[in-house]
């Protein structure tokens, strides 16, 4: 792997802020996690799924930081077949089930909004977990395949990928066998998770609307909403770049440098990771008060 093709005197200055975001992922989900397991006020089903969240951006971004980071700094793009193939699978498996709990997430602001009465009764901790089961298994038994695909095919000695880490397209245009059935398994890899759970959310986001204008007091309505305010950020953090990205290989062509798309994928690692934990502190009020609660130095009496 070479980072990113003609950046690489820029590699250095690059790497400065993908490794502090990398950090800030790190320690925010951490004790994102730490606080949701350790308080009980914030056992609630918005809180869980935003724990799995959490869970899911620390690993999407230390599946891919460190390497990028070692190709960066000493030039250290030497990978085995074998550990490319892992991280490729790692990469999509971990990606699928973040974009499955963001679904779980809106079925959540879903029921506490549109059946406010049964809210506790449908999302016990029993469904959430396996809420959590589905996502994992369902992200595995998609993305599995994606192994003997790659594995199926004949290499001829081509060896450089032009990418910061490895990605099921990158690892198949290096083979001298036809990809096609690895492009049309791309395709229907990406319609029947990513692009069905972004229909199935906006679905729900109409139904929640629907439901919240026809609250009669505003102020009901902007509480209704300002609940959500969280999720949305998260979900057009995680989905709007992909949505460029793919637009970009579409019809952009020629006309957008490689090293513009390969930049925006590695960004794409750690930016969600990076900002998620601060959009929920901001916008969660219980999450804000157990961060100062955390934080807060105790008084020592003269």
């Amino acid at each position: 792997m070479i980072g990113i093709p003609g950046l690489e005197d820029a590699h250095i200055w690059i790497s400065i802020p993908i490794c502090t975001m990398y950090l800030i992922a790190i320690v925010g989900n951490t004790f994102l996690i730490f606080l949701v397991f350790t308080e009980r006020t914030l056992h609630e089903p918005m809180y869980l799924f935003l724990s799995m969240l959490s869970l899911a951006d620390i690993l999407l971004s230390t599946v891919t930081t460190p390497k990028m980071l070692a190709i960066f700094w000493f030039q250290a793009g030497g990978i085995s077949f074998g550990s490319c193939v892992s991280q490729m699978f790692f990469l999509h498996f971990i990606f699928v089930a973040e974009s499955a709990i963001l679904l779980a997430m809106a079925f959540d602001r879903f029921v506490a909004i549109c059946y406010p009465l049964r809210y506790t009764t449908i999302l016990t901790h029993s469904v959430i977990g396996k809420l959590g089961v589905a996502s994992v298994t369902r992200s595995f038994f998609i993305c599995f395949p994606l192994i003997f695909l790659v594995y199926r095919l004949t290499y001829c000695g081509r060896n450089i990928i032009r990418h910061s880490y490895c990605e099921h397209m990158g690892i198949a245009r290096l083979a001298c066998d036809s990809i096609n059935v690895n492009i049309y398994y791309g395709v229907i890899l990406a319609l029947f998770s990513v692009f069905l759970d972004v229909v199935i959310i906006i679905f729900s986001y109409v139904l929640i609307l629907y439901t919240v204008f026809r609250v009669p007091s505003q102020d009901a309505r902007q509480k209704a909403l300002g609940t959500c305010g969280s999720h949305v950020c998260v979900i057009l953090l995680f989905y709007t770049p992909l949505l460029f990205s793919s637009l970009a290989h579409r019809f952009g062509g020629p006309s957008i440098p490689i090293s513009v798309h390969i930049f925006i994928a590695n960004l794409y690692v750690v930016i969600p990771p990076c900002l998620n934990p601060i959009i929920y502190g901001v916008k969660t009020k219980k999450i804000q008060e157990r961060f100062i609660q955390a934080f807060a130095l105790n008084k020592i009496p003269c």
